[in-house]
């Protein structure tokens, strides 16, 4: 059986624990972690991260307490959420590397993976364009993280002009929003995370190597 090539999924993370990790789940004998992680933009708004990390590897950094420093290494997971009424998209930072040290607060993520719903461009109602579309970002053995993602300006305007099945390469941050979800007479706040668009350029064909030297 063949295995499918992985595409470029690369995050880092550093900014300050919000709440100490708790149980989230087990997989393959594994326990696995979670936890907020609180990262200031420039702006000084700030994005609630949610970072997933093996037991292993808590356990080699420390003690995780509110306000902790860190930096994140790993990439960006996603899976469906069925739990309660209908199915919520969970985007989470999947932690190969902790490091408790202090630092500037960053966010910076590096994909790569392919174009898999037609882009939506449109203008805010202050007149600024603003474009949504879905990357499709392989993960080893045949499966794929699908990762929405946003564009503003003239990277906006170029994402509008690309088809379905594009080649992708982008740098950009994993960031949060919280918006209100209006079912009938009742209404939720919600956090929804999405990849903020830096920079954008072509991704090498599927199977292709680059060369050096």
């Amino acid at each position: 059986m063949r295995k499918c090539s992985a595409d470029v999924n690369h995050i880092r993370l550093h900014g300050a624990v919000g709440e100490a990790p708790v149980y989230s789940h087990l997989n393959h004998g594994v326990e696995f972690y979670t936890f907020p992680l609180v990262v200031r933009r420039l702006s000084g708004a700030e994005d609630q991260v949610n970072v997933v990390a093996p037991l292993e590897l808590l356990e080699c950094c420390g003690p995780l307490e509110r306000e902790s420093e860190l930096t994140v290494l790993g990439e960006v997971r996603t899976f469906n959420n069925r739990t309660g009424v209908g199915s919520r998209l969970v985007i989470s930072a999947f932690a190969r590397e902790l490091r408790q040290e202090p630092g500037e607060d960053e966010n910076r993520l590096e994909l790569s993976g392919t174009l898999c719903k037609t882009p939506s461009l449109r203008a805010t109602p202050l007149g600024r364009t603003i474009c949504d579309m879905i990357l499709a970002v392989n993960r080893r053995y045949g499966r794929a993280d699908y990762l929405p993602c946003i564009a503003w300006g003239s990277l906006a305007h170029r994402c509008g002009g690309m088809e379905v099945g594009d080649q992708l390469r982008l740098t950009g941050r994993l960031q949060s929003r919280t918006y209100t979800k209006v079912s009938g007479d009742r209404s939720e706040e919600r956090v929804a995370f999405e990849v903020s668009i830096m920079s954008l350029a072509a991704a090498e064909p599927a199977g292709k190597e680059e060369h050096t030297g």
